[in-house]
This record gives structure tokens, C-alpha cells and sequence, in this order.
């Protein structure tokens, strides 16, 4: 079956996302452009997913619980997980590696914690923003040893993709999937045996993806999305 998927999105609890991005709007904005999964990774923090959870259950979306994690190297990773107590759990653990650093509102913006109403609940006070102290390689290890699936996003794009910032893809360890920035060119060598993600990694929600982009999947689960990203890509 097609599921069409958007599955990098930002909330308002990451200092880039707009305010306007929370679980709700996200949610309503998905379901209005036909999405069928979206996965909200927000900068190293897993806390407004319970919300998109109860939201994505009431619109009939599958919501694919993840994390976009700043490595030392200041790589972007996503991390995807099972359910939302996977990735809350990660988060955790994921604290104890940021700076120890306190966020500025002023210069980095807001990092709202929102309930499925719309109502803020909380601002994080730990900077997001910045790069964790965990190595690529380490940060992926992590995300697989609390169920999930590390894929580098946006490998193509900026001083925080994978390509720009080693110049390589790493033969080790092997990522199955990638993210790919549909709007600028790619090494094809890099995408070979990998199944390539093309998401949106909204900041407003105008920017969330269209019925653009369908992932073939035997169920609508995030079970099924995980084996999919896991499994190695014919060549």
C-alpha cells in the first residue's frame, strides 16, 4: 500500500520552528494536504509528541515518533522510533549529552511544550539547538539500542548534512536510509542500496510537504515504516 508521508517535521518546541507549529496546527495542516504519516523531529527533544500522538489518532494519521540529533561532528541525525515512550525515553537519556547550557529566547526563540489543545504547558529550558556531545557513530548506536532506525538527514544540504560536513558517507555503520534535499543534486554512489527519504523539515506550516512522496509499506504501522527503513534497497 502508498502511504504519502512527510517525515521531518519541526514543532514550536524547537527554537527554529514557528510558534505557530504546534501539535495541533501541524496535525490539522497534515490532514488538510492529504498526508497519510508525518513524524515530528523536533532539535534533540521528544516532548511535544505526546500531543501529536493524541492529535494523529483523532485525524487518522500515523504519526512516526522522532528526534533530529546534533552529533559532536555536528551532523543532523533523525532518529525514529517505535512509539512515542521510545523516544521520550531517548530524550532522557539524550539530556545528559547536551551543553550545559541554558536556552536564550531572545536570540534562539522559544521551545514550547504544548498539550493536544494548543495550550502551552511548558518551555524547555535547556539549549536544543546546540551539538551533543555523542559521535555519529554513537548517537546511531543509541537510536538503535532504544528500538529505532538513525538516518542522516538532509545529507545533501547545509553545514549540518552528512556529505557537506565529512565529505563522505561513512562505510560504517551502514544506514539503510538516508534523507535526501530533492532541490539540490546528490552523489548517487552515496544513495546506493539505501532507500532515500525526500521530507520537508518544516519550520512553518506552510512548508509542510504535499502528496508528494509515497513510501510502499505493507501496513500502515509504524512497525512496518521502521522494517522498511531497515531493510537494504535492491541495487
Amino acid at each position: 500500500m502508498e502511504y504519502f508521508a512527510d517525515l521531518h517535521i519541526h514543532s514550536c518546541l524547537s527554537p527554529c520552528g514557528d510558534e505557530d507549529m504546534t501539535p495541533a496546527n501541524i496535525c490539522g495542516m497534515a490532514k488538510l494536504k492529504g498526508l497519510d504519516a508525518i513524524a515530528i523531529c523536533d532539535h534533540n527533544s521528544a516532548r511535544n509528541l505526546p500531543a501529536a500522538q493524541e492529535l494523529c489518532d483523532a485525524y487518522g494519521l500515523l504519526l512516526l515518533p522522532g528526534m533530529e540529533i546534533t552529533t559532536r561532528e555536528e551532523v543532523h541525525l533523525l532518529g525514529y522510533f517505535e512509539t512515542v515512550e521510545a523516544a521520550l525515553a531517548f530524550g532522557e537519556m539524550l539530556r545528559g549529552h547536551l551543553p550545559n547550557k541554558k536556552n536564550k529566547p531572545q536570540f534562539f526563540g522559544r521551545q514550547l511544550v504544548m498539550n493536544s489543545d494548543d495550550e502551552i504547558i511548558g518551555e524547555e529550558e535547556a539549549l536544543l539547538i546546540g551539538a551533543t556531545d555523542l559521535p555519529l557513530a554513537e548517537a546511531a548506536a543509541q537510536v538503535t539500542a532504544f528500538g529505532g532506525v538513525p538516518v542522516p538527514a538532509h545529507i545533501n544540504r547545509g553545514a549540518n548534512g552528512l556529505l557537506i560536513n565529512l565529505g563522505l558517507m561513512p562505510p560504517e555503520p551502514f544506514y539503510s536510509t538516508v534523507e535526501v534535499w530533492r532541490l539540490l543534486p546528490c552523489d548517487e554512489g552515496a544513495l546506493r542500496g539505501r532507500h532515500v527519504l525526500h521530507s520537508s523539515d518544516a519550520h512553518y506550516l506552510g512548508d509542510i510537504q504535499e502528496r508528494e512522496h509515497a513510501l510502499r509499506l505493507r501496513e500502515g504501522t509504524t512497525s512496518a515504516l521502521l522494517a522498511w527503513m531497515r531493510s537494504v534497497k535492491d541495487i
